[in-house]
């Protein structure tokens, strides 16, 4: 995710999915004290540590303006500025909450999302979330690691089991391994599944071509 840093900007292209555009999450930058008016950061992207892309944010009493560099289909460079509205709600126990009026629609939204030239909200940038687009067995095999993350292992099912966390219960550890091994079943299943179906179909193409 993002963070304070260096400052370096970056380009950017946009993309299909929520996880592959770049968020840029209005309670974050609350969480983070960022939203006092005056102040002027820079934001990063990271992908397993390297950073991706950047930009600039400049806080103000009602607005916030992104200030970054976008480039598409290999023309230069261009240099942006974009202001982006903000408003608060109260919250039910007291305070406030932040949110962006997405530049395009006007709504209130937490999350804008860089994906194209300017930033705006998930539908006005037409998104959608990465596991809407998931198979069964995707979702399995991405369930199974989560797994995997709790219980502090190797990244990866091809890694097997890993040892039991200090301190948990062997209950609920037998209940996690038991879970983990199921879905890991499932994924494998489901991917053996379509690699017949890509077989089949490979083999109905090269008799269709035998037979031309």
């Amino acid at each position: 995710m993002g963070g304070r840093g260096s400052g370096r900007r970056a380009t950017y292209t946009g993309k299909a999915t929520t996880e592959e555009s770049l968020p840029l999450d209005v309670r974050r930058l609350q969480r983070d004290g960022l939203l006092s008016p005056g102040q002027t950061f820079s934001w990063q992207w990271t992908v397993n540590g390297r950073e991706r892309a950047s930009i600039w944010i400049r806080s103000e009493a009602w607005q916030v303006e992104l200030a970054y560099s976008y480039t598409a289909n290999g023309r230069p460079a261009e240099t942006i500025r974009q202001a982006v509205m903000l408003e608060t709600t109260s919250c039910t126990l007291g305070g406030s909450r932040p949110w962006f009026c997405c530049p395009t629609c006007s709504k209130r939204v937490a999350i804008i999302y860089g994906a194209g030239r300017l930033f705006a909200c998930r539908r006005c940038k037409g998104l959608s979330y990465g596991s809407q687009n998931e198979t069964a067995d995707d979702r399995a095999l991405r369930r199974a690691d989560r797994i995997r993350k709790r219980l502090g292992w190797m990244p990866g099912v091809a890694h097997g089991h890993g040892p039991k966390p200090a301190g948990m219960r062997w209950l609920t550890f037998d209940r996690l391994c038991y879970r983990h091994d199921t879905l890991v079943h499932l994924s494998l299943t489901g991917m053996a599944k379509r690699m017949g179906l890509l077989r089949d179909q490979l083999q109905d193409i090269s008799d269709d071509l035998d037979r031309g």
